[in-house]
Protein backbone atom coordinates (compact mmCIF):
# COMPACT_ATOMS: atom_id res chain seq x y z
CA UNK A 1 0.00 0.00 0.00
CA UNK A 2 1.84 3.12 -0.76
CA UNK A 3 0.77 6.04 1.38
CA UNK A 4 0.72 9.44 -0.60
CA UNK A 5 1.87 12.40 1.55
CA UNK A 6 0.82 16.05 0.86
CA UNK A 7 3.71 18.47 1.01
CA UNK A 8 3.00 22.00 1.73
CA UNK A 9 3.23 24.52 -0.60
CA UNK A 10 6.25 25.56 -2.21
CA UNK A 11 7.81 27.91 1.10
CA UNK A 12 8.76 31.69 0.29
CA UNK A 13 11.75 33.00 0.53
CA UNK A 14 12.78 33.07 4.17
CA UNK A 15 13.04 36.58 4.20
CA UNK A 16 9.25 37.22 2.69
CA UNK A 17 7.59 34.69 5.60
CA UNK A 18 5.87 36.85 8.24
CA UNK A 19 5.59 35.94 11.50
CA UNK A 20 2.37 35.13 13.80
CA UNK A 21 2.39 37.58 15.84
CA UNK A 22 3.00 40.16 13.28
CA UNK A 23 -0.32 38.60 11.34
CA UNK A 24 -2.01 38.61 14.47
CA UNK A 25 -1.22 42.72 14.99
CA UNK A 26 -2.41 43.44 11.20
CA UNK A 27 -5.52 41.42 11.39
CA UNK A 28 -6.83 43.79 15.02
CA UNK A 29 -5.39 46.82 13.14
CA UNK A 30 -7.52 46.03 9.70
CA UNK A 31 -10.61 45.44 12.34
CA UNK A 32 -9.88 48.63 13.87
CA UNK A 33 -10.16 50.26 10.75
CA UNK A 34 -14.04 49.20 10.21
CA UNK A 35 -14.64 50.12 13.08
CA UNK A 36 -14.17 53.93 12.90
CA UNK A 37 -15.25 53.89 9.23
CA UNK A 38 -17.60 57.33 8.75
CA UNK A 39 -20.27 54.31 7.03
CA UNK A 40 -20.21 52.26 9.89
CA UNK A 41 -20.65 54.83 12.78
CA UNK A 42 -24.43 55.03 13.82
CA UNK A 43 -26.01 58.02 14.50
CA UNK A 44 -27.30 58.34 17.74
CA UNK A 45 -30.47 61.16 18.56
CA UNK A 46 -30.26 62.50 21.68
CA UNK A 47 -33.34 64.29 22.73
CA UNK A 48 -32.18 67.38 25.41
CA UNK A 49 -34.39 68.24 28.07
CA UNK A 50 -36.33 71.58 27.78
CA UNK A 51 -35.44 74.92 29.49
CA UNK A 52 -34.76 74.72 32.98
CA UNK A 53 -34.66 78.54 33.48
CA UNK A 54 -36.13 81.32 32.31
CA UNK A 55 -34.36 84.91 32.68
CA UNK A 56 -36.98 86.70 35.12
CA UNK A 57 -38.83 89.89 33.48
CA UNK A 58 -36.59 92.39 35.84
CA UNK A 59 -33.63 90.74 35.16
CA UNK A 60 -34.70 91.13 31.58
CA UNK A 61 -35.65 94.62 31.55
CA UNK A 62 -31.93 95.66 33.30
CA UNK A 63 -30.01 93.68 31.14
CA UNK A 64 -27.14 94.93 28.71
CA UNK A 65 -27.28 93.89 25.14
CA UNK A 66 -24.15 92.06 23.85
CA UNK A 67 -22.36 94.65 21.46
CA UNK A 68 -18.82 94.60 20.86
CA UNK A 69 -16.85 97.32 21.92
CA UNK A 70 -13.76 98.54 19.78
CA UNK A 71 -11.08 100.10 22.49
CA UNK A 72 -9.59 101.49 19.41
CA UNK A 73 -12.31 104.36 18.55
CA UNK A 74 -16.17 104.53 17.68
CA UNK A 75 -18.41 103.21 14.69
CA UNK A 76 -20.22 106.40 13.52
CA UNK A 77 -22.40 104.24 12.43
CA UNK A 78 -22.75 102.36 15.73
CA UNK A 79 -22.91 105.31 18.31
CA UNK A 80 -25.79 106.65 19.73
CA UNK A 81 -27.61 105.65 22.94
CA UNK A 82 -29.63 102.78 24.34
CA UNK A 83 -32.90 103.58 26.29
CA UNK A 84 -33.92 100.58 29.23
CA UNK A 85 -36.67 100.61 31.32
CA UNK A 86 -36.37 100.04 34.52
CA UNK A 87 -39.42 98.30 36.13
CA UNK A 88 -40.33 99.34 39.95
CA UNK A 89 -42.21 96.47 41.79
CA UNK A 90 -44.47 97.67 44.56
CA UNK A 91 -43.60 96.06 48.34
CA UNK A 92 -45.74 96.18 50.74
CA UNK A 93 -44.53 96.91 54.15
CA UNK A 94 -45.59 93.30 55.45
CA UNK A 95 -43.52 91.98 52.83
CA UNK A 96 -40.42 93.81 53.24
CA UNK A 97 -40.43 93.85 56.58
CA UNK A 98 -38.75 90.37 56.88
CA UNK A 99 -36.46 90.68 54.27
CA UNK A 100 -35.15 94.51 54.29
CA UNK A 101 -36.08 96.40 57.42
CA UNK A 102 -36.35 100.14 56.76
CA UNK A 103 -32.99 101.99 58.45
CA UNK A 104 -34.31 104.52 60.56
CA UNK A 105 -32.13 108.07 61.44
CA UNK A 106 -31.61 109.05 65.07
CA UNK A 107 -32.49 113.28 65.26
CA UNK A 108 -29.92 114.76 66.87
CA UNK A 109 -29.95 115.25 70.61
CA UNK A 110 -30.76 118.64 71.77
CA UNK A 111 -29.40 120.82 74.47
CA UNK A 112 -31.60 119.87 77.57
CA UNK A 113 -29.17 117.87 79.23
CA UNK A 114 -25.06 119.34 78.40
CA UNK A 115 -22.50 117.08 79.99
CA UNK A 116 -20.16 119.57 82.54
CA UNK A 117 -17.00 119.06 82.64
CA UNK A 118 -17.14 117.36 85.63
CA UNK A 119 -19.56 114.63 84.50
CA UNK A 120 -16.83 114.57 81.46
CA UNK A 121 -13.69 113.53 83.99
CA UNK A 122 -16.24 110.84 85.43
CA UNK A 123 -16.55 109.21 82.27
CA UNK A 124 -19.90 110.19 81.04
CA UNK A 125 -21.01 110.13 77.54
CA UNK A 126 -22.09 113.74 76.44
CA UNK A 127 -25.80 113.07 74.79
CA UNK A 128 -25.78 116.59 73.44
CA UNK A 129 -23.10 118.68 71.21
CA UNK A 130 -20.21 119.91 73.23
CA UNK A 131 -18.96 123.88 73.26
CA UNK A 132 -15.70 124.96 72.45
CA UNK A 133 -15.42 125.84 76.42
CA UNK A 134 -15.02 121.98 77.10
CA UNK A 135 -11.50 121.59 74.81
CA UNK A 136 -9.28 122.60 78.19
CA UNK A 137 -5.92 121.80 78.42
CA UNK A 138 -6.17 119.65 81.26
CA UNK A 139 -8.52 117.21 79.01
CA UNK A 140 -6.42 117.04 75.79
CA UNK A 141 -2.91 117.57 76.90
CA UNK A 142 -1.67 113.60 77.81
CA UNK A 143 0.31 114.45 81.34
CA UNK A 144 2.58 111.25 80.78
CA UNK A 145 3.93 112.94 77.60
CA UNK A 146 5.32 116.20 79.58
CA UNK A 147 7.08 117.00 82.65
CA UNK A 148 5.39 117.80 85.77
CA UNK A 149 5.81 121.38 86.87
CA UNK A 150 7.66 122.30 89.55
CA UNK A 151 5.49 122.25 92.63
CA UNK A 152 4.46 125.92 94.66
CA UNK A 153 4.91 125.77 98.22
CA UNK A 154 8.30 126.55 100.00
CA UNK A 155 9.39 122.70 101.30
CA UNK A 156 8.10 121.00 98.43
CA UNK A 157 10.27 123.32 95.78
CA UNK A 158 13.20 122.43 98.43
CA UNK A 159 12.53 119.02 98.07
CA UNK A 160 12.77 119.02 94.40
CA UNK A 161 15.43 121.04 93.49
CA UNK A 162 17.97 119.01 96.19
CA UNK A 163 16.74 115.60 94.48
CA UNK A 164 17.24 117.40 90.91
CA UNK A 165 13.86 117.50 90.27
CA UNK A 166 13.63 113.46 91.28
CA UNK A 167 11.01 113.87 93.66
CA UNK A 168 7.74 115.90 93.36
CA UNK A 169 5.86 116.10 96.39
CA UNK A 170 3.31 118.50 94.74
CA UNK A 171 1.77 121.44 95.62
CA UNK A 172 1.10 122.68 99.17
CA UNK A 173 -2.26 122.80 101.08
CA UNK A 174 -2.44 126.59 100.70
CA UNK A 175 -1.68 126.74 97.21
CA UNK A 176 -4.07 123.76 96.48
CA UNK A 177 -6.75 125.93 97.94
CA UNK A 178 -5.60 128.86 95.79
CA UNK A 179 -6.07 126.95 92.62
CA UNK A 180 -9.46 126.03 93.50
CA UNK A 181 -10.93 129.70 93.97
CA UNK A 182 -8.80 130.72 90.55
CA UNK A 183 -10.87 127.42 88.77
CA UNK A 184 -14.29 128.49 90.11
CA UNK A 185 -13.34 132.23 89.19
CA UNK A 186 -12.91 131.07 85.64
CA UNK A 187 -15.90 129.92 84.96
CA UNK A 188 -16.88 130.27 81.36
CA UNK A 189 -19.91 132.04 80.13
CA UNK A 190 -22.47 130.98 77.09
CA UNK A 191 -24.89 133.48 75.63
CA UNK A 192 -23.97 136.93 76.32
CA UNK A 193 -22.78 139.14 79.32
CA UNK A 194 -23.42 138.87 82.77
CA UNK A 195 -24.64 142.05 84.56
CA UNK A 196 -23.92 142.10 88.56
CA UNK A 197 -25.13 145.29 90.21
CA UNK A 198 -23.49 145.81 93.75
CA UNK A 199 -26.21 147.78 96.12
CA UNK A 200 -26.78 149.83 99.25
CA UNK A 201 -29.42 152.38 100.52
CA UNK A 202 -26.56 154.19 102.98
CA UNK A 203 -23.72 156.02 101.53
CA UNK A 204 -20.83 155.42 103.51
CA UNK A 205 -20.45 151.50 103.69
CA UNK A 206 -17.57 150.81 101.31
CA UNK A 207 -20.06 150.27 98.47
CA UNK A 208 -17.22 151.79 95.29
CA UNK A 209 -14.16 149.95 97.44
CA UNK A 210 -15.97 146.74 97.38
CA UNK A 211 -17.44 147.06 93.13
CA UNK A 212 -13.06 148.28 93.25
CA UNK A 213 -12.38 145.23 94.77
CA UNK A 214 -14.43 142.80 93.78
CA UNK A 215 -13.65 143.48 89.75
CA UNK A 216 -10.15 143.44 90.26
CA UNK A 217 -10.16 139.94 91.61
CA UNK A 218 -12.37 139.06 88.28
CA UNK A 219 -10.21 140.64 86.20
CA UNK A 220 -7.09 139.23 87.60
CA UNK A 221 -8.07 135.61 86.99
CA UNK A 222 -10.07 135.49 83.94
CA UNK A 223 -8.91 135.70 80.55
CA UNK A 224 -11.40 137.59 79.16
CA UNK A 225 -12.82 141.14 79.81
CA UNK A 226 -14.25 142.55 82.94
CA UNK A 227 -15.94 146.06 83.19
CA UNK A 228 -17.19 148.27 86.21
CA UNK A 229 -19.59 151.22 85.08
CA UNK A 230 -20.18 154.10 87.60
CA UNK A 231 -24.23 154.43 87.16
CA UNK A 232 -24.79 156.94 89.53
CA UNK A 233 -26.78 159.62 89.02
CA UNK A 234 -25.47 162.28 90.63
CA UNK A 235 -21.69 161.89 91.08
CA UNK A 236 -19.12 158.93 91.51
CA UNK A 237 -15.85 157.70 92.57
CA UNK A 238 -15.41 154.62 90.78
CA UNK A 239 -12.99 156.25 88.59
CA UNK A 240 -10.85 157.29 91.25
CA UNK A 241 -9.80 154.01 92.45
CA UNK A 242 -7.43 153.17 89.76
CA UNK A 243 -5.17 155.59 87.89
CA UNK A 244 -7.20 157.92 85.33
CA UNK A 245 -6.09 157.31 81.66
CA UNK A 246 -9.07 159.33 79.96
CA UNK A 247 -11.76 162.16 80.95
CA UNK A 248 -14.39 160.50 79.32
CA UNK A 249 -17.92 159.17 81.24
CA UNK A 250 -20.74 157.30 80.80
CA UNK A 251 -22.45 160.51 79.00
CA UNK A 252 -19.26 160.28 76.39
CA UNK A 253 -20.49 156.67 75.79
CA UNK A 254 -24.43 157.80 75.13
CA UNK A 255 -23.30 160.69 73.30
CA UNK A 256 -20.75 158.96 70.84
CA UNK A 257 -22.85 155.48 71.00
CA UNK A 258 -23.59 155.74 67.25
CA UNK A 259 -19.92 156.14 66.12
CA UNK A 260 -18.51 153.01 68.48
CA UNK A 261 -17.86 150.26 66.17
CA UNK A 262 -14.86 147.92 67.50
CA UNK A 263 -13.48 147.49 70.83
CA UNK A 264 -11.21 150.04 70.27
CA UNK A 265 -13.30 152.66 70.02
CA UNK A 266 -14.84 151.67 73.52
CA UNK A 267 -11.42 150.92 74.78
CA UNK A 268 -10.44 155.02 74.76
CA UNK A 269 -13.59 155.96 76.91
CA UNK A 270 -12.37 153.86 79.96
CA UNK A 271 -9.57 153.39 81.87
CA UNK A 272 -7.60 149.86 82.75
CA UNK A 273 -5.67 149.06 86.44
CA UNK A 274 -3.20 146.67 86.97
CA UNK A 275 -5.24 144.06 86.30
CA UNK A 276 -7.16 144.78 83.37
CA UNK A 277 -10.15 145.89 84.89
CA UNK A 278 -12.04 148.46 82.84
CA UNK A 279 -13.55 151.23 84.55
CA UNK A 280 -16.30 153.66 82.73
CA UNK A 281 -16.21 157.30 85.23
CA UNK A 282 -19.70 158.79 85.68
CA UNK A 283 -20.87 162.41 84.73
CA UNK A 284 -18.47 164.96 86.85
CA UNK A 285 -19.81 168.06 85.79
CA UNK A 286 -22.10 169.47 88.21
CA UNK A 287 -24.13 171.51 85.64
CA UNK A 288 -25.29 169.18 83.82
CA UNK A 289 -28.80 169.92 83.41
CA UNK A 290 -30.08 165.94 83.46
CA UNK A 291 -28.82 163.53 85.23
CA UNK A 292 -27.39 160.09 84.23
CA UNK A 293 -31.14 158.50 83.65
CA UNK A 294 -32.44 154.98 82.96
CA UNK A 295 -32.62 155.36 79.36
CA UNK A 296 -28.49 156.64 79.14
CA UNK A 297 -27.76 153.18 81.24
CA UNK A 298 -28.98 150.92 78.74
CA UNK A 299 -27.72 152.95 76.15
CA UNK A 300 -24.00 151.97 78.13
CA UNK A 301 -24.98 148.70 79.22
CA UNK A 302 -26.18 147.42 75.16
CA UNK A 303 -22.78 148.67 73.94
CA UNK A 304 -20.66 146.54 76.81
CA UNK A 305 -22.89 143.44 75.75
CA UNK A 306 -20.94 143.80 72.98
CA UNK A 307 -17.01 143.58 74.10
CA UNK A 308 -16.99 142.82 77.68
CA UNK A 309 -17.85 139.17 79.67
CA UNK A 310 -18.99 140.58 83.16
CA UNK A 311 -20.06 144.15 84.02
CA UNK A 312 -19.97 145.25 87.94
CA UNK A 313 -22.74 148.34 88.09
CA UNK A 314 -21.86 150.62 90.52
CA UNK A 315 -25.60 151.85 91.17
CA UNK A 316 -24.91 154.77 93.53
CA UNK A 317 -26.30 155.54 96.66
CA UNK A 318 -30.38 154.88 97.53
CA UNK A 319 -32.68 152.00 95.16
CA UNK A 320 -35.04 154.22 93.92
CA UNK A 321 -33.59 156.64 91.51
CA UNK A 322 -34.00 156.26 87.93
CA UNK A 323 -30.89 154.35 87.18
CA UNK A 324 -32.34 151.23 89.32
CA UNK A 325 -34.86 149.60 87.25
CA UNK A 326 -32.38 149.28 84.13
CA UNK A 327 -30.12 147.79 86.69
CA UNK A 328 -32.11 145.29 88.04
CA UNK A 329 -33.81 144.35 84.83
CA UNK A 330 -30.20 143.14 83.81
CA UNK A 331 -28.87 142.06 86.31
CA UNK A 332 -28.13 138.22 86.75
CA UNK A 333 -27.27 138.32 90.52
CA UNK A 334 -26.50 141.35 93.23
CA UNK A 335 -24.45 142.21 95.62
CA UNK A 336 -25.52 144.07 98.72
CA UNK A 337 -22.76 145.84 100.80
CA UNK A 338 -23.47 146.07 104.52
CA UNK A 339 -21.10 148.29 107.08
CA UNK A 340 -20.68 146.63 110.87
CA UNK A 341 -23.15 149.20 112.98
CA UNK A 342 -26.49 148.49 113.91
CA UNK A 343 -28.44 150.87 111.46
CA UNK A 344 -25.78 150.01 108.73
CA UNK A 345 -26.91 146.34 108.67
CA UNK A 346 -30.47 147.15 108.91
CA UNK A 347 -30.53 149.02 106.23
CA UNK A 348 -28.74 146.37 104.18
CA UNK A 349 -31.42 143.81 105.30
CA UNK A 350 -34.04 147.21 104.42
CA UNK A 351 -32.73 146.69 100.53
CA UNK A 352 -33.38 142.87 100.35
CA UNK A 353 -37.15 143.26 102.06
CA UNK A 354 -37.33 146.20 99.07
CA UNK A 355 -35.80 143.64 96.21
CA UNK A 356 -38.27 140.93 97.80
CA UNK A 357 -41.49 143.24 97.97
CA UNK A 358 -40.66 144.68 93.95
CA UNK A 359 -40.72 140.89 92.51
CA UNK A 360 -36.84 140.14 92.70
CA UNK A 361 -37.26 137.68 95.14
CA UNK A 362 -34.93 135.60 93.41
CA UNK A 363 -32.26 138.09 93.09
CA UNK A 364 -32.52 137.97 96.97
CA UNK A 365 -31.84 134.37 97.32
CA UNK A 366 -29.05 134.47 94.73
CA UNK A 367 -27.49 137.26 96.65
CA UNK A 368 -23.98 137.85 98.24
CA UNK A 369 -23.69 140.29 101.18
CA UNK A 370 -20.53 142.00 101.62
CA UNK A 371 -19.57 142.66 105.53
CA UNK A 372 -17.49 145.51 105.06
CA UNK A 373 -15.83 145.80 108.92
CA UNK A 374 -13.93 148.75 108.33
CA UNK A 375 -16.97 151.04 109.09
CA UNK A 376 -16.85 152.71 112.70
CA UNK A 377 -19.05 150.91 115.35
CA UNK A 378 -17.50 147.51 114.42
CA UNK A 379 -15.46 147.14 117.29
CA UNK A 380 -18.66 147.59 119.30
CA UNK A 381 -21.16 145.00 117.98
CA UNK A 382 -21.61 141.00 117.21
CA UNK A 383 -20.49 140.73 113.81
CA UNK A 384 -21.10 136.58 114.15
CA UNK A 385 -24.90 138.18 114.43
CA UNK A 386 -25.15 140.37 111.86
CA UNK A 387 -23.28 137.48 109.63
CA UNK A 388 -25.97 134.72 110.53
CA UNK A 389 -28.71 137.30 109.99
CA UNK A 390 -27.95 137.57 106.39
CA UNK A 391 -27.38 134.36 106.25
CA UNK A 392 -30.70 133.08 106.88
CA UNK A 393 -31.68 135.40 103.51
CA UNK A 394 -29.15 135.24 101.15
CA UNK A 395 -27.07 132.80 99.26
CA UNK A 396 -23.58 133.41 101.48
CA UNK A 397 -21.74 136.24 103.48
CA UNK A 398 -18.57 137.64 103.03
CA UNK A 399 -16.31 139.78 105.16
CA UNK A 400 -13.93 142.24 103.94
CA UNK A 401 -11.32 143.50 106.16
CA UNK A 402 -9.95 146.29 107.25
CA UNK A 403 -7.20 147.75 105.11
CA UNK A 404 -4.78 151.08 104.99
CA UNK A 405 -5.20 150.76 101.21
CA UNK A 406 -8.95 150.99 100.82
CA UNK A 407 -9.39 153.11 104.12
CA UNK A 408 -7.44 155.89 102.40
CA UNK A 409 -10.11 156.03 99.76
CA UNK A 410 -7.81 156.48 96.54
CA UNK A 411 -5.97 154.57 94.36
CA UNK A 412 -6.44 150.76 95.07
CA UNK A 413 -3.47 148.55 94.12
CA UNK A 414 -4.28 144.87 93.78
CA UNK A 415 -0.78 143.86 93.99
CA UNK A 416 -0.06 145.77 97.37
CA UNK A 417 -3.01 144.58 99.43
CA UNK A 418 -2.72 142.41 102.72
CA UNK A 419 -2.96 138.80 101.72
CA UNK A 420 -5.96 138.54 104.29
CA UNK A 421 -7.78 141.30 101.61
CA UNK A 422 -7.18 139.91 98.68
CA UNK A 423 -8.13 136.51 99.75
CA UNK A 424 -11.66 137.99 100.56
CA UNK A 425 -12.12 139.84 97.57
CA UNK A 426 -10.97 137.00 95.95
CA UNK A 427 -13.51 134.87 97.49
CA UNK A 428 -16.54 137.68 97.30
CA UNK A 429 -15.54 137.17 93.34
CA UNK A 430 -16.23 133.16 93.23
CA UNK A 431 -19.32 133.38 95.31
CA UNK A 432 -20.55 135.81 92.18
CA UNK A 433 -19.32 133.67 89.82
CA UNK A 434 -20.84 130.38 91.44
CA UNK A 435 -24.29 132.14 91.14
CA UNK A 436 -23.68 133.09 87.26
CA UNK A 437 -25.84 131.15 85.11
CA UNK A 438 -23.11 129.44 82.42
CA UNK A 439 -25.11 129.51 79.47
CA UNK A 440 -27.61 131.03 79.03
CA UNK A 441 -30.27 131.84 75.32
CA UNK A 442 -29.36 135.49 73.73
Amino acid sequence: MVTQRTEDPTPEDPGQRQPRADIAHRGRRDASTQLLDPEAVRKINVDLPVTVHDTPADEAAVAIHDVPVNPGGVDSAQSGTTSITVVTVPVSPAEDAGHNPQQVVPELPGHDSPVTRRDRLRGETAHSPESAAMLTADRLIDIRKKGRTAPEGRWARFIYGITFHGVNLGDSAKVRERKLVDARITKQFEGGTRFVPILTRKGGVGKTTVTALLGMALADVRDDRVIAIDANPDRGTLAERVNKQTRATVRDVVTKAASISTFNDFSELVSRDETRLDILASDTDPLLSEAFDEDDYNVVADLTARYYSIALTDCGTGIVHSVMHATLQRADSVVIVSGGSVDEARLASETLTWLEANGYGELVRNAIVALNTATQGTNLVKLDEIEAHFASRVRDVVKIPYDPQLAAGSVVSYRDLKPLTKNSARELAALVVDGLPARREV
